[in-house]
């Protein structure tokens, strides 16, 4: 079997912006991830990258960049502003639907800390367009009001001593209507930095993700 990977740095022009981003497509890949990371964070993030090596290796297209430009990160107030990441991911996830080479792939979203509500408003704005969902840790209750309007399958996972987090998200997987999950890593706390922890997130994600874009159509 073949195991090749094309990795591409992409510069992705919006309004006005340009957002950095890494594009790393597989060999046969059967559908893409784009990652929302959460503030203070980028394309670079150590934990979302071991995360998409691992959905590489399952056959899937990663698509990491930065929300923010180095200028718009330093205004720390940019790093919450939920509707503003939220325009970013729907403008980049507009520019991947019309990217040669990812165009046709189904998209599905991973959203990390504040990324996972990013994450979950624009998939609520492309409804059926967006395949499937991870928020990973964090805060999906940030956009508490736009969750009865996503529809991709939803997988919240958390780490089992990060419980003022597990309560948020408890609260967030109620207002949730769409098929959805959560998965509690135990004796983790928020960053997953516990030994195994990552490789548990990263695994359970593959397989969520593996399932919800072989049910594409």
């Amino acid at each position: 079997m073949k195991n090749e990977f094309n990795h591409r740095t992409v510069s992705i022009q919006i309004n006005g912006v340009i957002l950095k981003g890494n594009l790393v497509v597989p060999y046969n890949p059967i559908g893409l991830v784009i990652f929302s990371h959460g503030s203070g964070s980028s394309r670079l993030s150590p934990r979302n990258n071991y995360v998409a090596e691992v959905l590489q290796k399952n056959h899937l297209a990663t698509l990491l960049f930065d929300l923010l430009t180095e200028d718009e990160d330093k205004i720390y107030e940019n790093r919450f502003n939920i509707d503003l990441l939220t325009l970013r991911l729907i403008d980049v996830t507009q520019w991947a639907q019309h990217t040669k080479e990812i165009q046709n792939l189904p998209i599905a979203y991973f959203g990390a800390s504040t990324g996972a509500a990013s994450a979950l408003k624009a998939a609520a704005f492309f409804d059926a367009d967006i395949k499937s969902i991870i928020s990973r840790g964090r805060r999906p209750d940030l956009v508490l009001k736009d969750l009865d309007k996503v529809t991709a399958p939803t997988l919240l996972i958390v780490g089992g001593w990060d419980d003022i987090v597990i309560e948020l998200n408890e609260k967030a997987y109620q207002k949730l209507q769409c098929e959805k999950k959560l998965e509690i890593i135990p004796n983790a706390t928020h960053l997953f930095e516990e030994p195994g922890k990552l490789e548990a997130v990263a695994r359970i994600s593959a397989s969520w993700f593996t399932k919800h874009m072989m049910n594409k159509k």
